[in-house]
């Protein structure tokens, strides 16, 4: 939370996880914690959802 005050409105941010971001809440645990720092990372965001296969399955290649 702290890292995300000194960031937001003055410098960029990128988040990259592959638990999507509603689910985010949750694993942060702490509810009043864990609202203040969805709304920082939310606010005024851009998102991107990949879908499909993995590139890495079936890949035997090195």
């Amino acid at each position: 939370l702290e890292l995300l005050d000194d960031r937001v409105g003055s410098r960029s941010t990128l988040i990259t996880s592959q638990m999507p971001s509603s689910a985010w809440h949750q694993w942060l645990g702490e509810p009043t914690i864990a609202d203040a720092i969805m709304d920082r990372l939310m606010h005024a965001s851009h998102s991107i959802a990949l879908k499909g296969e993995s590139l890495r399955r079936g890949s035997s290649q090195a």
